[in-house]
């Protein structure tokens, strides 16, 4: 009895640490959960999409939301169910926003934390590059990039990652700046240990928190880039499920058929609002800055 009643206790007072966690860290439930539910819709795609995106019905075309329980959210012009191509196109977005962010802030990161690290030429050279990366329109720089290399997912993710390194070299420079001042870092090359094991095993970890701030930041826009790309013909090729091409597929027929556009926009518009309040919470958290003000 009495090994029960300790163990009620230890679990009571789990409890309680986890809700006073919850507390202070003030998560932001309607975001996370509209992003859990694009994460879900992503990877159960098949499992959750009522038809193949693919699949023609003629007799079917222009179905106006509501109408039938088949269709909920009508069909296109070409009798595709619309549900069932949002639901592929956020597995779209979500593939080329992730993968395209990835090799960004992995590429901008290292050439960040080198150019802090060892200053002189190579960090002239480096920021000089990325002011002229920064100084170009992010639409636009996609554009010339897709225009070059040609339309279709691994040139869109080669574009989009191509117009995000930056930002994360520019933090990530700025962070090593002050960190290679710090006591420990000095320490390390005093003993003779090597600048990479410096860098990897000293200073990186220290930049992780701003890596993660910044991906939470530019998922968001860089949902809305690929979007856009797809909008404008140059980005996922025609046919494939991808909300800015539904958006496209339906400008010319925004009086008579609303849905085509209206809810793939609606989709793109409350995902990037989502992942902007979790990026500004996320910042909010890791930065010791504002926890300590």
């Amino acid at each position: 009895m009495a090994t029960l009643e300790l163990t009620d206790i230890n679990q009571g007072g789990r409890l309680i640490r986890i809700k006073r966690l919850l507390r202070e860290l003030k998560l932001p439930w309607i975001p996370i959960t509209i992003l859990t539910i694009l994460v879900i819709c992503s990877a159960f795609a098949p499992l959750l999409a009522p038809h193949d995106p693919q699949d023609l019905n003629v007799k079917e075309r222009k179905t106006a939301p509501g109408t039938t329980w088949e269709f909920p959210l009508g069909t296109d012009m070409l009798g595709r169910d619309m549900l069932s191509r949002l639901i592929y196109g956020a597995r779209t977005s979500v593939f080329i926003s992730l993968v395209a962010l990835g090799a960004g802030a992995l590429v901008g990161t290292i050439i960040g934390v080198c150019s802090g690290y060892f200053g002189g030429r190579t960090d002239i050279v480096m920021m000089r590059l990325v002011d002229a990366v920064l100084g170009f329109p992010t639409i636009l720089l996609a554009l010339i990039i897709v225009a070059i290399l040609g339309a279709g997912i691994l040139n869109v993710i080669i574009a989009i990652a191509a117009t995000v390194w930056a930002r994360f070299a520019r933090q990530a420079r700025g962070e090593v700046l002050s960190l290679r001042e710090r006591d420990f870092v000095t320490l390390a090359v005093v003993a003779g240990v090597p600048a990479t094991m410096i860098m990897w095993r000293h200073i990186f970890p220290n930049v992780v928190n701003t890596v993660l701030v910044i991906v939470s930041l530019l998922v968001g826009q860089t949902i809305l880039l690929e979007a856009s790309l797809s909008f404008l013909g140059v980005g996922v090729p025609p046919g494939d499920p991808a909300w800015g091409i539904m958006v496209a597929e339906g400008r010319d027929t925004l009086v008579n058929v609303w849905w085509l556009s209206l809810f793939p926009g609606v989709a793109i518009t409350i995902v990037v609002m989502s992942m902007n309040f979790f990026g500004d919470w996320l910042r909010d958290t890791l930065d010791p800055k504002l926890r300590r003000s």
